[in-house]
């Protein structure tokens, strides 16, 4: 808006300049008030001129940009779908290996808030029973489902998501310091 008033107020100095120069001339007035004038009318058109190339070439960045906001909200929108279906499907496998471990209603929903990280004291308060409780069925959970903890326990639904070990694998330069 402040760039429409800016050009508006150009085109009127412009004008009025152009009027004031023709009406200098027809009057007699010297030869250089008719330049400086001229140089002003000169001046302002080459302002309006710059200012509504500039104002028409925003308006094209801004268009691009709304265009690549529309892209990148669409792709993200595709993003937050696949990861909610890929959500769904881990939940969905980490419950069938509870069930195949053979992990009572009570310990699934203990194992599944260790997946998520939570202490014992936090999983006893979550579930209004005491942190003993808790850990006891966390032991349970370890020796049902074979493992040695929490740790691996986490492990145990982490590990297929992760990559290859970078550790195990040695780089050329590597061999070449070791040897």
């Amino acid at each position: 808006m402040k760039d429409y008033l800016i050009a508006a107020a150009l085109g009127v100095i412009m004008t009025l300049n152009t009027l004031d120069v023709i009406t200098d001339i027809t009057l007699g007035v010297p030869r250089w008030h008719i330049i400086e004038e001229g140089v002003i009318v000169l001046i302002s058109a080459i302002g309006f001129v710059y200012l509504l190339w500039e104002m028409r070439r925003r308006s094209g960045e801004m268009k691009v940009l709304a265009h690549n906001l529309r892209n990148a909200d669409q792709q993200l929108q595709d993003i937050t779908e696949g990861m909610q279906r890929a959500r769904s499907r881990f939940s969905e496998t980490i419950h069938q290996q509870f069930l195949a471990w053979g992990l009572t209603l009570s310990e699934q929903q203990v194992a599944m808030l260790l997946l998520k990280g939570l202490s014992f004291r936090e999983i006893a308060v979550v579930r209004e029973t005491r942190e003993k409780t808790v850990r006891q069925q966390a032991s349970s959970i370890y020796a049902k489902s074979g493992l040695d903890g929490r740790h691996a326990f986490a492990a145990w639904f982490l590990e297929d998501f992760l990559g290859v070990d970078p550790a195990s694998e040695v780089s050329p330069d590597k061999t070449e310091t070791a040897a």
